[in-house]
């Protein structure tokens, strides 16, 4: 199935700096803005590196615990000492291509345990960011647009069945199919497929009698 891609959920208007952007200015677009990071481009707008509240924040809390005084610049993190972008960024940046799914997106958010990506298009160059909140906007989806899906790219295109072959109905992304495969597919192809529409919360089986004229039960 076509799952949307990030290019159709991201945010493209996106804040960005570069690596010599001091410290207080870094701060006064997050306040500004109300975001909690923003990506460090090169001169050719490609991301290189991403400054978040953290941080800024190790300028606070930097000092080791229990310390006295200013401590030896060895005993706080490096970035407890940085003046700018180049110094407080966190690089390589985690980055999601456009034609990615969201599928793809939400994965590598996953798997690295990160809120956002930043959004790169086929040149390398930064257009966007996508979150977590703007992946969910799947889930909003009309019922249906998913029953629309369901029946016209799984039932016939998919699978080559009839339009009539099994009825569907979608109530909030919840999906019951009702009915039986005429084509010989396994019924858990069916299943498969709807569970990967964009929008589907869950499937569910109500099976119809078999009157034993070779079609499969649902």
């Amino acid at each position: 199935m076509n799952h949307r891609k990030v290019r159709d959920v991201m945010s493209d208007a996106v804040v960005r700096i570069q690596a010599g952007t001091p410290f207080k200015e870094i701060a006064h677009l997050l306040l500004e803005y109300d975001i909690t990071a923003v990506p460090v481009v090169d001169t050719e707008d490609r991301p290189v590196g991403v400054v978040s509240e953290a941080d800024l924040l190790h300028k606070m809390w930097g000092r080791q615990e229990g310390d006295s005084g200013d401590p030896e610049p060895s005993s706080r993190p490096t970035k407890a000492w940085a003046v700018d972008a180049a110094g407080l960024m966190t690089s390589p940046p985690l980055c999601a291509e456009e034609e990615w799914s969201v599928v793809d997106a939400a994965r590598v958010m996953a798997r690295h345990g990160v809120k956002r990506l930043l959004v790169v298009g086929a040149d390398g160059r930064l257009t966007g960011v996508v979150s977590r909140s703007d992946l969910l906007r799947v889930f909003v989806r009309e019922d249906q647009a998913i029953r629309t899906e369901i029946v016209e790219d799984v039932l016939v295109r998919s699978l080559g069945e009839p339009p009539s072959a099994v009825q569907v109905t979608v109530s909030h992304g919840f999906v019951v199919l009702t009915g039986r495969l005429s084509s010989g597919a396994a019924p858990v192809k069916l299943l498969e497929l709807c569970r990967e529409v964009d929008g589907v919360v869950e499937v569910e089986f109500r099976p119809v009698p078999d009157d034993s004229d070779g079609s499969v039960a649902v």
